[in-house]
């Protein structure tokens, strides 16, 4: 082997040698970063999961107090459904009294919504059709004041409307329980489901 063949050898082996150690390192650099990106790919995905879990638990806890107001909702509109036929089917039921039983609530009524003063009594035609033999003397004693009965029917559908020099109080069965109705809920309320 010639001089240049030596010095080519020593140039090709130190290369080789050299070629060798930066595969080495290159590997191992690749290793470590190969390692560290997977430890950060794991700790990223269990960031990812909890706070996937943290979103489901919200989510879920939603939905069940969304579940719970829809079922308290239903739950209201069901007991003021209720109420609600309580109160007409009341109504219905003094609508639908015998003719002296109706009347004699009706005088009460008069004695307690009449003025002391003169004034006038309208029914609805129905309640004018069936009107018993001396209601007028009755309601006279009944009522606080003179009160001549209109022989024109008003559009009622039970009870009365007083008039009094062109004022007139709406003592028909709708309007005594519409103005009573807060205190009847409340007391159907406490009565069915208390």
């Amino acid at each position: 082997m010639t001089g240049l063949e030596k010095i080519v050898k020593q140039i090709r082996d130190e290369a080789a040698q050299s070629a060798s150690e930066v595969i080495a390192q290159a590997k191992e650099e690749a290793a470590a970063y190969t390692a560290e990106a997977q430890k950060q790919a794991k700790a990223d995905c269990a960031a990812i999961a909890a706070q996937a879990k943290t979103a489901a638990e919200a989510a879920s806890a939603a939905a069940k107090s969304a579940a719970d107001l829809a079922v308290r909702r239903e739950v209201l509109a069901a007991k003021q459904r209720i109420i609600s036929e309580v109160i007409a089917d009341a109504q219905q039921s003094i609508r639908s009294l015998p003719d002296k039983e109706y009347f004699d609530l009706i005088l009460k009524m008069a004695g307690k919504f009449s003025l002391p003063q003169e004034g006038e009594i309208a029914f609805s035609a129905a309640d004018l059709g069936r009107l018993p033999e001396g209601f007028s003397e009755a309601l006279s004693k009944a009522a606080k004041g003179p009160l001549s009965i209109s022989a024109n029917p008003c559009t009622i559908d039970g009870g009365f409307v007083l008039t009094y020099g062109g004022v007139e109080e709406n003592c028909s069965l709708e309007a005594l329980f519409y103005a009573a109705r807060e205190s009847l809920q409340d007391k159907v309320h406490a009565l069915l489901f208390a």
